[in-house]
Parts: C-alpha cells; structure tokens; sequence
C-alpha cells in the first residue's frame, strides 16, 4: 500500500441507529438503549430537533412576550395606567435563548443518562443499512445496523420569485435573531407560521404586511374560521393581502421591493424585512435515501405505510420527515407507535389517529378532528354548532371575546367529529372536545355536564344551543 493511500474505514456494528434528535428520536433512542440495544444517536445540528430549537420553544416564548407587550398597551382598558411600551428585542432574544439553551441542555442530559452514544454529524445511506457519518470535527464513521430510524424533519421552503434567491431575507429561524424591531416586516405566506409572526412583530411595534397567494389564510381551516382570523389581524393593525401573486422582489439599500398583483391591481410593497413563510420541504437530500432502497415522494418526503415502515426492510421514518401533519406531538406518538410495536408486542398503526393541535396566533386557535367541510366531503349528515366568544362569560370579563367556536356533529350517532375554537385558551379548550370524542361521547353529555363557573369550559353548555339548523 502506497502511502497516499488511505485504508477504507472499518464498519461499525451497532444494534440500532437514529438518524436527528428530535421529539420522536430522542425518546426512541433512549428506549432502545433501555431495552438492551446498542444505539447510535445521530444529530448533525442541536439536540432536541426543530421544536425545541428552532420551532414550537422559541416561538411560543416569544409570542409570550408579544403578548405582555399587548396587554401593557391595553392596560388602561383594564383601569391601569403603565405609561409607554416599549420593546428591547435583545432582551427578549436573551429571554428566548435562554430557555432554549436550558431545554436543549436537557435533553443532553437525559440522553446521557441513558447511556445513548450521539454522535454528531451529516448522516448519508451507502447501501442497506449501512450509513456514512461526515462528523462535526472532521473525518467520518462508517456505521451498520440492522433497524435503522430517520427522524430528520423539514426545513423552510423558498417559493420560485425572480430575483428572492439574490436577496437577503429570513426565514422563521433567522427571524427570532433578529436583535431590533424591524420597520416594516412583510411576510410571504399566511399559514400557520406567517400568520403567528405577523402577530407577534405586530406586536413589537413593526409595520406588517402579510402577501397570502390564496384566497383565504390559513388554507386548511373552514372559511368562517379563516374569516375571523384575517379580522382579527386586520383589527391588531396587520395589512393582508390575499389572492396576491409575487412576481419579483429586489432590494435597494435598506428597503426591499415586492411586485404583488391582487384584486387585478399591480402594486409595488416596500418593506425593510422579508420574511418567507410559504411551506417546509424534507430534511433528506443530503440523507441520500435512495441508495438504500427507501422511496420518498417527489417533494422528497420519506413514504411509510401505517406501521411507519419504509420501503426499506429494517428502516423507518417518524415525525415531519414522512410528510403528513407536522406538529410535534405527532412525531412523539410516532415513537410510542414503534416502542409499542416493536418492543411490547403491540399492533398500533397511525390509522384514524385524532390529531389535535393549536396555532398560537392571540386568541389560539384549537382544532381537533373533522372541519365542517371535510366532514361535508365524507358524506355523512352533520350539524354544526357555532357560537361567538362574546357569548362566552368568562370571555367577557377578561375581556377577550375575539373568534368563536365551532362543533360539528354526526347528526345520526350525536357523536362530535370535530371542533375549532377560535378564543381565549382555544387550545385548552379544545382538548375538552378532543376527551370527549375519544370517550365517543354524544354532543348532549357536554352540553347537560356541570363544569365549574365562571369558566371557559362552562361555554360548552351553551355551545350546543346554537346549532345551525335551529335545533
């Protein structure tokens, strides 16, 4: 052997590997190390995945934030004086930071303790169960083992505008670095993400501008609930423009330029941000799956059946990387769908599994089970219920009566397929129906049940006084 050539790196064996620690891959890691398996962790960023990095922790603590500082501007509605408001975004950065830092510390920690080996680094497929690591400080592990779990979530998607990919612009992780209050923020996109950030810097005390291409936000919502969402940002000061196309963005100096036509009108939007909240595409190109057999969809999602199993024997995929609804709480059901299949005997498939999950906009929005038109699509006969948060007692005292809520009922079983609640605690809400519907309680035990007062539970009682047909 010549000396420039190097000897090939020996396979290392192991019993079980997960590719990214995020909410599902951390918890399955360290239950197949409990059960006697030698596991690899592998993680090519932070522990704890997008939720805790990236995601659901940092933006949540600082909606919070958003939120005291609309409540102190609100103070005197309240018969408080406070004085100006005004908002150190570095301290409110430091605030997030902190509590990300502390969470993902933990993680670590828990990970040590259960005696999982993390290695950190871009894992790829050379074969069938066989991984090539490119570690963090240089050099590489070649890795084997016979069960192998990809758990490597998505990552913000730039839609096709001439001229976006030569301008600077953030996306929902770079956004929260920000360590001023931008002048103007506009944001493309008005899902989920987009909609939760054009509140909060609202908040902060940004101009905001919200181009949806659509004709509602929130596509995957009924149109009345989208409706009362578009008011209640419009109400915080919010501009939306919907059925908007963008067909150029430059950017001059300090101000950034958008070609937005809507309504059949062709507008110039100037703003000193951009921020690009148009969808989330899978972590997989660098995974390189097809090289060890598994089959992904042309967005490049990782396909499952409903065990969670890839077209690779041996191989499996949880959480946002299989596509699908992307909330964290999915991906840890995920785990608990292959700890109980493959450790205790189980038989637990992803098929029917009610999905519940809340969108931190102010007031939250809660949503579990059917909307009213994918239940009118399923063709059963349904009622719906629908009553205002200013029929809601204890709405009216915090004065929070913004939205509403929503039951759709199965008019033949009485059973609740779905509701949305658009209110004050709307996510905590919800969870009331979502125990309900699980039980497959009818819509008359909420309705006839004796819930505390003054509570916002208490409003189910009357919730179902107010069905559409009258009844």
């Amino acid at each position: 052997m010549s000396a420039q050539t190097e000897a090939p790196t020996k396979t290392e064996s192991f019993d079980a590997i997960v590719i990214g620690s995020g909410q599902g891959g951390n918890p399955l890691a360290g239950a197949l190390t409990a059960a006697g398996k030698k596991t690899a962790l592998i993680e090519r960023q932070e522990v704890g995945g997008t939720c805790i990095n990236r995601g659901c922790t940092p933006t949540k603590t600082m909606v919070a934030s958003a939120r005291v500082a609309y409540l102190a501007r609100r103070a005197a509605d309240y018969g408080v004086d406070v004085g100006p408001v005004a908002v150190d975004m570095k301290r409110v950065r430091e605030r997030k930071r902190a509590i990300v830092s502390s969470f993902r510390e933990g993680g670590e920690k828990r990970l040590a303790k259960a005696h999982v080996e993390l290695i950190r680094g871009e894992a790829s497929f050379t074969g069938p169960r066989q991984i090539r690591v490119a570690l963090h400080g240089g050099g590489e592990r070649q890795l084997s083992a016979p069960q192998i779990f990809i758990d490597t979530g998505t990552h913000s998607a730039a839609p096709a505008i001439e001229g976006l990919d030569s301008v600077p612009y953030l996306n929902n992780e770079s956004v929260m670095e920000l360590d001023h209050v931008p002048k103007h923020l506009v944001i493309l996109g008005g899902g989920y993400i987009g909609v939760e950030f054009s509140q909060m810097f609202r908040r902060f005390g940004s101009q905001v501008t919200v181009i949806q291409s659509g004709p509602q936000l929130l596509s995957e919502e009924d149109p009345d609930i989208a409706e009362e969402v578009l008011k209640i940002l419009r109400q915080d000061g919010v501009a939306v423009l919907l059925n908007a196309q963008t067909a150029k963005v430059t950017r001059t100096n300090d101000v950034v330029r958008l070609n937005v036509t809507a309504g059949g009108q062709t507008q110039m939007i100037e703003g000193s941000d951009l921020l690009v909240a148009t969808g989330r595409v899978p972590n997989t190109g660098a995974l390189k799956p097809a090289a060890a057999g598994i089959e992904t969809d042309k967005r490049g999602f990782i396909r499952v059946n409903d065990r969670l199993e890839t077209s690779a024997p041996g191989v499996y995929a949880i959480g946002d990387v299989k596509g699908g609804p992307q909330f964290t709480h999915i991906a840890y059901d995920d785990y608990r769908i292959l700890k109980a299949n493959l450790q205790d005997g189980g038989q637990r498939t992803v098929r029917d599994r009610m999905i519940p999950f809340t969108v931190f906009l102010d007031p939250q929005l809660g949503r579990v089970g059917m909307t009213e038109g994918q239940a009118q699509k399923s063709g059963r006969t349904i009622r719906v219920a629908r009553m205002p948060m200013t029929s809601v007692a204890r709405a009216i005292e915090t004065d929070e009566t913004r939205g509403l809520m929503k039951a759709i009922v199965d008019a033949e079983t009485e059973e609740i397929l779905g509701a949305t609640v658009l209110g004050y605690e709307g996510g905590e809400v919800m969870a009331v129906f979502q125990m309900a519907m699980m039980g497959r309680l009818k819509y008359s035990v909420l309705r006839d049940a004796v819930f505390a007062h003054p509570t916002l539970t208490e409003s189910l009682n009357n919730l179902f006084f107010h069905f559409d047909d009258g009844k």
